[in-house]
């Protein structure tokens, strides 16, 4: 991974924003301590934004952002003793100040970007010089789309510099190789799913088991891996026999598209198949994990009534993949087999996001936390993601190498198949011989 050229010390920031935005991830407070210990310990005034961008969208000169409140100061005393904790100390949520900037020439629409420029002033109003963020990839997409409405100030404007702290348990981010909090979930997740083979043992059950990933199946395959799962599938392995086509006509604007989807009658199909190996193998029990992305290739009849959120994903948990899987499956096989079988449907993740950190994840947070003050106070970077390798050797990314500047959105990365580690999950769960 190459880095980007350095420009120039920055000796001018005084005061830096940290915030958090997003699910949470194991880890959070020790990358949310070091960064600001970083700078404190410079003798910079570090303030921490109270739940992501909630009070800075609605910014209103007319009601200054209040301590403890709206922010906190982070300073020594506040930080003492803080890397380890579980949780988020300065809170977290998906208010997304850039929700209506879907192209660079909304830049230039004042409507578009008034809640960018409400966070910009709210900022601004703190005298805040510099901003940390810290989240999923539509953190990132906000952290660019702040840098880039700056880009289009007027010539002598203020500008903020930013830059973004990677987060996600999905470990779905391009640029890195693994996010902290990542190798906690997996571990707190394959846990619970040893715990529950002994459970489907002693019943001669299944659990169908859904785990977070939105977009790739990187933490469903860990957790199958340590995990001991059956049959793991994700995005990533949809393809060939088990993928489909549909027709979508949005109701909205009247116009049709194609969607990828799903073949249900396959991926069923697919888990049966390993169910029937196991009973040859004198083993009618196990435990299958789907990634819960799978949801968007769902077709739509499954998704009528389903929400979404403020960056135009589904609701996931609205729809219950485990559940309806479980169904699926459980009618698929007893009409295959003749038998029934006890097939329970779940979802797992939300129980992994607070986690007690693992030592890696404490150790990558904290480098982390570390960049972002090396890349905003002794490189003077601007619009970059802090990104560390090898053996914790820091790296800066420019936005513009991880987000599409003409679409604004990020690029996933997913588990590519045939690679190492996708071979491992399939050489480990259940053979099937074809």
């Amino acid at each position: 991974m190459s880095k980007v050229e350095t420009s120039h010390r920055n000796d001018s920031i005084k005061k830096v924003a940290i915030l958090f935005a997003g699910g949470p991830a194991p880890a959070a407070n020790a990358v949310i301590s070091t960064a600001a210990a970083s700078f404190v310990r410079h003798g910079i005034e570090v303030v921490g934004m109270m739940h992501g961008y909630s009070s800075l969208i609605d910014f209103d000169p007319a009601k200054p952002l209040e301590a403890g409140v709206d922010y906190k100061v982070l300073d020594s005393k506040f930080l003492k003793r803080t890397r380890n904790l579980q949780g988020i100390m300065i809170g977290t949520a998906r208010t997304n100040p850039g929700k209506y900037v879907t192209s660079p020439e909304h830049f230039q629409d004042e409507e578009k970007v008034a809640p960018l420029r409400r966070a910009y002033e709210g900022l601004r109003s703190l005298g805040v010089d510099a901003l940390i963020s810290i989240g999923g990839d539509d953190t990132l997409k906000t952290a660019n789309k702040m840098k880039r409405f700056q880009d289009s100030l007027p010539e002598g404007s203020h500008k903020i510099p930013v830059v973004h702290l990677p987060k996600t348990i999905d470990n779905d981010y391009m640029g890195i190789d693994f996010t902290f909090g990542y190798f906690t979930a997996v571990e707190f997740l394959g846990t619970e799913l040893r715990n529950l083979i002994f459970d489907a043992e002693a019943s001669g059950a299944y659990f169908l088991c859904e785990c977070m990933g939105r977009s790739a199946g990187w933490l469903a395959y860990g957790a199958a891996i340590s995990g001991e799962a059956s049959l793991v599938m994700s995005v990533e392995d949809i393809a060939g026999d088990l993928e489909d086509k549909e027709e979508f006509t949005n109701s909205a604007t009247g116009e049709t598209t194609t969607r990828r989807i799903m073949n249900m009658e396959k991926v069923v199909g697919r888990m049966v198949k390993a169910m029937k190996t196991r009973d040859k193998d004198g083993k009618g029990f196990g435990v299958i994990v789907i990634a819960e992305g799978l949801a968007e290739l769902l077709p739509i009849k499954y998704l009528e009534g389903i929400n979404r959120d403020d960056h135009g994903h589904i609701a996931i948990s609205e729809v219950n993949l485990g559940q309806l899987f479980a169904r699926l499956v459980g009618k698929a096989y007893q009409a295959d087999t003749g038998q029934k079988r006890k097939i329970t449907g779940l979802q797992l993740g939300y129980e992994s996001r607070c986690a007690k950190p693992h030592a890696f994840d404490v150790m990558l947070g904290s480098q982390l936390g570390v960049g972002a003050y090396r890349a905003l106070v002794e490189e003077g970077l601007n619009g970059v993601m802090v990104s560390v390798s090898g053996q914790l050797d820091l790296h800066y990314v420019d936005f513009d190498k991880l987000i599409n500047p003409e679409t604004l959105v990020t690029t996933v990365r997913y588990i590519q198949p045939k690679c190492d580690f996708h071979r491992l999950a399939r050489f480990l769960e259940t053979f099937i011989n074809e």
